[in-house]
């Protein structure tokens, strides 16, 4: 149970927590200063005027200091993440940890208080810092108590600047359409941001564009404390719309010289100035000097913090294809998360979503959608909001899944798959229409970057199923296995993948082993290596080559992230390597293997087969012709170097 004053359940804010809130929010603008002074540099203006929602939401949501990881706890999270110092002292305040720590320790190497809120400081649920982020992630965890049926609620503040950020009016419309009234956002509306004016930044009419959106607006005082708790409760209680209280505040408040000043957005106040600051604020001592050399000694250890438990996930039986059925990857993967859904949705506990932008024919959503209604989230042409709302809910324990196309799934949403990253996600993405076997659709809509721009994160793992009994075997391990993946699938029908005795490659007895190439034909001399995708192609080349008396080694990768030493040893054994990719060869499958290979002291020659440049509309077959890697220019290729 949590304490009885929390959850905002008393009609009106009691008198004692008044007294509380005051004198806390007194010293926490103290806190501010002193953090920002002593590390030079932070956000003290801000937080300065969102301290009374800070410690107001703390203090009173349903929140347990002494397991900040409980499963029905309130979500609390902060768009605005520059104003770390506000956040850090309010979670002090109300006992999460000692405040010492984070005053001598903010922003310096090494220590967890860093300049955006992280989640590696107990009582942080988001990662924030790129403005417009934290209403999508709230999005995710009202989702996921509705899927899970938990009654607690989620909060997210937010700055009044990052309004003008297009992702925000995404998660409102994803709020308005699925109802979810146990949201609420709370804007610090001081109306500054670092340009100056917000009106001549950025017009904007914020209580009429939300509104429009379907939200009920509250106007209040952010520094009124009984005004902010009967806002804050009426909207925790309201049962018909998703509500947003726009809090008006003073930036730098409570300090004469920073007040209404944007200088102090990112500027703090100067040690000479720190004493007559604190001052003001009421007597708090300058004990500059003193955290100062504090500092030097070293920075605060990290705090050891629980993560939720990951779902444990019925893999089902596969499903196996012929060697005379015709299929794509993405018929594969449709059918294969059926088969998973249906092994695992009646279990008592277990959490799946499925996230849409309006391309669930083509993307093979459709029937899960249908059949698991309560569970499939159309989210409209809106892939900003839905990549950080489907990472979020991934962090929780839950499977969230996002189909979509390369171009938008990956390339149009990079620095959402790497904020998902960051926050330790479990997020299994499934992309289609990738590569140049998109066709027909264009340069705009080939995503050719989806390795390169996901091996850049630390977490990622990227998958290229090579025929649909590989996409069977990878879907079902992707959804089982903990961490962040993204599966990536092209458009056309293509073959089975047959052994040499023309039985199914990858059909019953193979087992999926991520990380390790498959050798579909040995040879000498020469090793062609496909990317999983391209692998069809690789064996119709390969086969063109062996009916002339030139045999090679054909070498499937379904998975270059991380590459495995003995894979590379074997092909080295061999004068000539090459490699087929549909992908840019700057930064793709080549280029993983030759870094690698150098690395490991590894020599052999290296030629590189992909895109080398955007390709126009056609068929798969016309562009792959036009770039010299359908199977008779890259069987004439190998020729050249044997």
């Amino acid at each position: 149970m949590f304490d009885e004053w929390r959850g905002f359940t008393a009609p009106t804010l009691a008198p004692e927590w008044h007294e509380k809130l005051t004198e806390m929010a007194a010293k926490s603008r103290a806190d501010i200063l002193r953090m920002t002074t002593v590390a030079g540099s932070g956000h003290p203006g801000g937080s300065m005027s969102s301290t009374e929602i800070f410690l107001t939401l703390y203090n009173l949501a349903k929140v347990d200091p002494t397991d900040p990881m409980r499963d029905d706890r309130d979500r609390i999270i902060v768009s605005h993440g520059h104003t770390s110092p506000g956040v850090y002292s309010a979670l002090a305040s109300a006992g999460f940890f000692d405040i010492g720590p984070a005053l001598h320790g903010f922003r310096q190497g090494g220590s967890p208080f860093e300049g955006h809120v992280e989640r590696c400081v107990p009582g942080v649920e988001w990662d924030t810092g790129n403005l417009g982020q934290g209403l999508s992630a709230g999005v995710g965890r009202a989702i996921y108590a509705r899927l899970k049926q938990l009654d607690f609620h989620t909060y997210v503040v937010m700055g009044d600047g990052e309004q003008q950020k297009g992702q925000i009016g995404e998660a409102r419309r994803h709020a308005f359409k699925y109802g979810l009234t146990n949201l609420t956002a709370i804007i610090d509306y001081n109306r500054l941001q670092i340009s100056g004016d917000i009106s001549e930044v950025m017009p904007q009419n914020l209580k009429a564009e939300w509104e429009a959106d379907g939200w009920k607006v509250l106007e209040v005082d952010a520094h009124d404390l009984d005004l902010l708790y009967k806002a804050i409760r009426e909207a925790t209680t309201d049962s018909k719309n998703p509500v947003m209280i726009l809090a008006s505040s003073v930036m730098g408040k409570g300090v004469s010289f920073m007040e209404n000043n944007e200088g102090f957005h990112g500027a703090t106040v100067k040690p000479d100035k720190l004493g007559g600051a604190l001052n003001e604020l009421g007597n708090f001592p300058n004990n500059y000097e003193e955290l100062v050399t504090r500092r030097k000694q070293g920075a605060p250890p990290h705090f050891d913090i629980k993560r939720p438990d990951r779902p444990k996930v019925d893999a089902g039986d596969p499903i196996y294809y012929g060697p005379d059925d015709k299929s794509d990857n993405r018929g594969a993967w449709g059918k294969a998360l059926m088969s998973v859904a249906d092994a695992n949705m009646n279990r008592d506990g277990f959490t799946m979503a499925v996230f849409d932008c309006d391309l669930a024919g083509s993307v093979k959503t459709g029937e899960f959608g249908k059949k698991y209604p309560d569970n499939f989230f159309q989210f409209g042409i809106a892939e900003h909001g839905t990549a950080v709302a489907a990472g979020s809910l991934s962090a929780e324990n839950a499977i969230s899944i996002w189909a979509a196309f390369g171009a938008f799934g990956v390339a149009e949403t990079y620095n959402q798959a790497r904020l998902t990253d960051i926050n330790d996600g479990n997020m299994k993405l499934f992309c289609t229409h990738s590569g140049v076997n998109v066709g027909e659709d264009g340069k705009t809509h080939q995503c050719i970057d989806y390795f390169g721009l996901l091996n850049s994160t630390y977490g990622w793992k990227v998958i290229t199923p090579a025929d649909p009994n590989q996409t069977d075997c990878i879907v079902r391990h992707v959804l089982a296995t903990e961490g962040n993946f993204a599966v990536i699938m092209g458009r056309a029908v293509i073959p089975t993948v047959l052994d040499e005795d023309g039985k199914p490659f990858f059909g019953e007895g193979y087992e999926y082993r991520y990380g390790r190439m498959e050798t579909i034909r040995k040879g000498e001399t020469l090793a062609l290596v496909a990317a999983g995708n391209m692998l069809p192609y690789a064996v119709e080349a390969w086969q063109k080559l062996a009916d002339e008396g030139k045999r090679v080694t054909l070498v499937s990768v379904s998975d270059w992230c991380d590459l495995h030493a003995d894979d590379l040893k074997m092909l080295a054994e061999h004068d000539e390597i090459v490699t087929l990719e549909d992908h840019n060869i700057k930064t793709g499958l080549g280029t993983a293997i030759g870094s690698a290979m150098f690395e490991a002291g590894l020599s052999a020659h290296l030629t590189k087969l992909g895109v080398d440049k955007y390709a126009g509309s056609g068929k798969p077959m016309e562009l792959y012709q036009m770039l010299g890697i359908d199977p008779e220019s890259v069987a004439k290729k190998v020729k050249s170097l044997l």
